[in-house]
């Protein structure tokens, strides 16, 4: 959310990297790509972060129908995607592909509103490098899978138990956990719908186009719990702040970034989100980290870069089309 929204094929690669998300050249490629790419995951988790202090305002459906809302008008706008000329399968991937867009920020802004950012995105990560794993079909996935759940382990305290969401760690909400598991899920799903509206669609227009369904399928969810809420200007303008900074800026930055990088390589430095996730947790949010949960963020990432690297260099036929 995405969470994270930034993944587009088994190596955690964003969407913006399949459907050619628009975007200024001009300064924004003077950062040089790994530094396009780093804005662009400082960008989504300092979106993610100021998600969750609006949602005492808008509640977390009514932050999501505000983001997706937001985001779908500025693609739809920029993008200005051709509606005739598709077949009905295309159609049915670009509907499908906004379900699970709009299903992973619905299950990841519901954790975020239970347990701390930093967690629900490490276990968040866990969808993605599952789908890895499985694609990959080595062993060596096994230990990076084995590392991850490690990882998980000492996130929640070593097996210890706890419900009120305010630690992070021993006193993980359970509800929070199993929601940001599911929007994991859902982002190994957005993976695969990802790529394949990516193939159907030229440049951008099938990202704009399962943004306005996505968008469409919440807002009656974000007026049913926020109703007028969601019309105060104040609530609209940190919407469409959190929109830009975690969807429209990030596309843009990884579409730059993958212009000039290697997809491993992208795909490693996105291994990164738990972490900058938790640092953004820390600097606004004010969740702090002890050292057992540091490590366990850690492990996770080792675990995501590590898969990453198992990747790279196997046969393009041994990964099976998504």
């Amino acid at each position: 959310m995405t969470a994270p929204d930034t993944a587009a094929t088994p190596q955690l690669a964003p969407t913006g990297a399949t459907t050619g998300s628009p975007g200024p050249q001009g300064r924004l490629g003077a950062l040089g790509p790994v530094g396009l790419v780093l804005a662009g995951g400082i960008s989504v988790q300092f979106g993610g972060a100021l998600a969750v202090t609006l949602m005492p305002r808008a509640g977390a459906l009514g932050v999501v129908a505000l983001r997706l809302l937001v985001a779908a008008v500025v693609l739809l706008v920029v993008c200005r995607p051709r509606l005739r000329g598709h077949s009905r399968t295309d159609w049915g991937t670009v509907v499908v592909f906004g379900v699970t867009m709009a299903a992973m920020n619905g299950l990841f802004y519901q954790a975020v509103d239970r347990i701390p950012l930093g967690a629900a995105v490490t276990l968040e990560v866990l969808g993605p490098l599952a789908l890895s794993v499985v694609v990959s079909r080595r062993a060596l996935n096994l230990v990076w899978a084995g590392l991850a759940l490690v990882g998980v382990f000492l996130l929640s305290g070593g097996g210890g138990h706890g419900g009120d969401g305010s630690g992070f760690g021993g006193g993980l909400d359970l509800v929070g956990v199993a929601f940001a598991l599911g929007a994991g899920a859902m982002w190994a799903a957005y993976i695969v719908f990802s790529a394949r509206t990516g193939r159907r669609f030229p440049q951008a227009d099938g990202l704009a186009l399962a943004m306005g369904v996505g968008a469409l399928l919440f807002l009656p969810l974000g007026l049913a719990e926020s109703g007028t809420k969601l019309a105060d200007p104040v609530t609209l303008g940190l919407g469409a702040a959190v929109a830009l900074l975690s969807s429209v800026l990030p596309y843009t930055l990884e579409l730059l970034a993958l212009r000039r990088m290697p997809a491993s390589t992208f795909a490693i430095l996105m291994s990164l989100e738990p972490a900058v996730a938790a640092t953004a947790g820390f600097l606004i949010l004010d969740q702090a980290l002890t050292t057992l949960q540091a490590a366990a963020i850690a492990l996770v990432v080792a675990a995501s870069m590590g898969a990453v690297r198992t990747q790279v260099g196997r046969p393009k036929s041994a990964v099976p089309e998504a």
